[in-house]
């Protein structure tokens, strides 16, 4: 870890040793390096910004808190950059009818697999298929088993009879329509995941063997800006959302439920697991693919109701949903 002067701080942090100190801290626990002292008081000055967010954030008392994480160094810029580039899909709507019971948890239920890491890749639509097949894999067979991101962003390509872009982006029907053609998906164990550390897709592998009933039939959109509709569709198992995630309040979250301003420039794949309500009010619970550090070990709590983006959903949840069928 390369020091610094204090004579190189700003005057205003000169008399903060603390400052400094935790920002030392920070950098060491999230394994962050500097190249030169230009790039380290870069990211100081950024991780500065952001610390006096967090505290004027959880200073207002929206229900939700905010930390620092590995996002911590990053500007809005930078963080946005690393989502990589989601593609909007289409829509081919099933409605379900029935009432909805007052909460639903798949973790609680035993059908998501811990929480995974997409690293310094934008594949999160890989992560967010995977663990819709993962429930469905649950539901029908009653067996948990992790699949592979890693085969998704190497072989779900356009020469394999595939539409996705590996680490630049991907939809998650588009996935499901190629797990379709390639009759299943291996397990993780067999096709580990590289590319957050490489930051890229590999070439694909025909080595290891799908999983035994993994194969997807089809796939169903939940119809779009219904809290009842998607409410049903978590009933039934695990659903694969889109959501905007390059906003402040979501890059720093913590825990809570999160019901401050938050878009629908569907930016991020993610798995919804269940919903719920509390003192904090109504919320979705959401898995993401930042690792166990970032929020809730790894989750995050969205606010529902028709409140949100008139009837979008808290950051755009109820837009683009969607669950594959064995």
């Amino acid at each position: 870890m390369r020091g610094l002067s204090l004579s190189l701080l700003p005057f205003a942090f000169a008399s903060s040793y603390d400052l400094n100190d935790r920002f030392v801290s920070w950098s060491q626990y999230h394994n962050v390096s500097f190249d030169n002292d230009e790039h380290y008081m870069n990211t100081f000055n950024t991780w500065y910004d952001n610390d006096s967010y967090i505290n004027s954030y959880n200073a207002e008392g929206s229900g939700s808190t905010l930390a620092h994480n590995q996002f911590s160094g990053m500007n809005s810029d930078e963080f946005r950059g690393l989502l990589g580039r989601y593609k909007k899909g289409g829509n081919r709507s099933v409605f379900l009818n029935g009432d909805v019971d007052a909460s639903v948890s798949w973790v609680d239920n035993g059908g998501v697999t811990p929480v995974k890491n997409q690293g310094q890749c934008g594949s999160c639509w890989s992560f967010s298929t995977t663990g819709a097949l993962e429930g469905a894999y649950f539901v029908k067979y009653g067996s948990l088993v992790s699949f592979s991101e890693q085969q998704l962003v190497d072989c779900d390509k356009i020469r394999n009879g595939g539409s996705d872009n590996g680490c630049n982006g991907g939809l998650m029907d588009n996935a499901f329509s190629w797990i379709s053609k390639n009759d299943g998906l291996c397990s993780e164990d067999d096709y580990p995941y590289i590319s957050g550390t490489t930051k890229a897709r590999g070439d694909c592998s025909s080595s290891c063997t799908n999983v035994k009933g993994s194969a997807v039939s089809n796939f169903v959109d939940v119809p779009a800006s219904s809290d009842q509709q998607m409410m049903l569709a978590l009933m039934k198992h695990p659903v694969a959302v889109a959501i905007q995630a390059d906003e402040r309040a979501f890059q720093l979250y913590s825990s809570g439920v999160l019901k401050g301003s938050c878009g629908t420039g569907l930016d991020h794949g993610v798995l919804a697991v269940g919903y719920g309500s509390d003192a904090d009010g109504d919320y979705y619970i959401v898995k993401n693919s930042w690792g166990e550090s970032w929020g809730e070990n790894g989750y995050i709590r969205l606010g529902r109701g028709d409140e949100y983006n008139n009837g979008d959903g808290q950051c755009g949840i109820l837009l683009q949903a969607s669950y594959p069928v064995l």
